[in-house]
């Protein structure tokens, strides 16, 4: 059974002939949950989106990232035209970003509010803080962090990766060690300024975009970096070619994930995938996109500061001097490592626990891709509790990589709001 929360106001709408108008809402403001707002609008559904626009990457991207997809991959989606980035920077004055353009963070930031004054409209920057299903209804009250308690017709999950940062079980124990003059161990998704750490010994954990890119900033701050890669090898992008031979483009079509035929089908059809054994989706989500830097970084990082491959932290604790590490490197070699501060770009766990903002007799309902905690979604990203829907990163153990990637917007949106406006429409009847 369902109950409101102490001191919630509740609201619910109502139209002129007396039939309940709920809303749809939209909980995450960044690419994902703009693009189905979005689309929503746009078919007159009523919707309330909840979250501070483009938010994580605005504060969890240090300053002076880059993306590290190219300009045509990272396209908002509006079922309109003159949605795309390149109609941002034509209706800015600036000059189109090519494949040989490295998009610097701030602008995508940019990007996306502009897309949300023109595309969404209002984004209330309250937090959701619970869920829960309406008691003897089909729809959800939703209640939000100002106590006020409303009936939502469906929720769209659209928080990306907030909340499901992961940070390696050697590490953890750093961050239980007791308060010094400075956290000793920390994910990079939690730092904004990395120059905090200018002059300090720092150790970079992770072979990914995050942890290369962070090094670098890091390194050109003044920090005495190194970097701790599980992989035998680096692994860099390669430099775009924008005039490729017809032969060439046929035998290694282009795609938002990269080139080469299985990233191109995995781009085309996400459908497909979701219909493919489980054991399979799950090798293709570890495998089709491994750990790799952009291939503008290289220069910044390859031959400038040190790089140990297949190493790994077996150990952590603290000491006077800050974290002390036992490191296991090729062979078998163990070293001692002494640092100030552990940077873990270890990657995200997709796990729907960690949404707490959902009931806890929601989320018990909600059907896992097995060996996971991701949810299993139907084709129009509805999970096992009918009116609840996920998209973005949580998605991609059911339709593959693009979804952990901005490219997977348009597919994603389309699907759900044409979804959704036949629920709606299914109810009025």
């Amino acid at each position: 059974m369902t109950t409101s929360l102490p001191g919630a106001r509740f609201a619910r709408a109502r139209r002129h002939d007396g039939s309940n108008d709920a809303p749809v809402v939209v909980i995450g403001a960044g690419p994902y949950g703009l693009s189905v707002a979005a689309h929503l609008r746009a078919a007159a559904v009523p919707v309330r989106i909840f979250g501070e626009v483009m938010g994580s990457w605005r504060h969890s991207m240090a300053t002076g990232m880059f993306l590290k997809s190219t300009p045509d991959a990272v396209d908002l989606s509006a079922p309109v035209p003159g949605a795309r980035l390149a109609d941002f920077r034509r209706a800015q004055g600036e000059p189109p970003l090519t494949e040989l353009t490295p998009i610097p963070n701030d602008v995508f930031v940019d990007y996306g509010q502009w897309f949300q004054e023109r595309h969404v409209g209002e984004v209330e920057s309250t937090r959701v803080v619970h869920v829960a299903r309406e008691e003897g209804g089909p729809h959800f009250l939703v209640t939000t962090e100002k106590r006020e308690q409303f009936v939502a017709a469906a929720v769209v999950i659209a928080t990306g990766l907030g909340g499901l940062a992961h940070v390696p079980q050697p590490l953890r124990s750093l961050a239980q060690a007791e308060p010094g003059p400075q956290e000793l161990v920390s994910h990079t998704s939690q730092h904004r300024d990395l120059s905090r750490y200018a002059g300090q010994r720092v150790l970079v954990v992770g072979g990914g975009q995050s942890a290369l890119e962070s090094a670098a900033l890091l390194h050109e701050s003044g920090a005495q970096v190194e970097v701790l890669v599980r992989e035998r090898r680096v692994r860099w992008g390669s430099v775009p070619r924008p005039h490729r031979a017809a032969v060439r483009r046929w035998a290694r079509p282009d795609s938002p994930l990269g080139t080469g035929w299985a990233l191109a089908g995995l781009c085309r059809a996400p459908g497909g995938l979701r219909r493919a054994p489980a054991p399979a989706r799950a090798f293709v989500f570890r495998k089709a996109l491994g750990p790799s830097g952009g291939w503008w970084l290289r220069e910044r990082v390859e031959g400038v500061l040190p790089v140990r491959t297949a190493s790994r932290v077996v150990a952590a604790r603290s000491n006077e001097n800050g974290a002390r590490l036992d490191i296991t490197g090729p062979g078998g070699k163990s070293r001692t490592l002494e640092v100030d501060h552990v940077l873990a770009a270890t990657g995200y766990k997709l796990d729907v626990d960690a949404l707490a903002y959902l009931d806890p007799d929601v989320r018990g309902d909600i059907v896992r891709v097995a060996g996971s905690q991701a949810p299993w979604l139907t084709e129009t990203f509805e999970a096992t509790v009918p009116g609840v829907y996920v998209v973005g990163s949580m998605a991609a153990l059911t339709f593959g990589p693009m979804l952990r990637f901005v490219a997977g917007t348009e597919y994603a949106a389309t699907r759900v709001a044409r979804d959704i406006t036949a629920r709606i429409g299914r109810a009025d009847r």
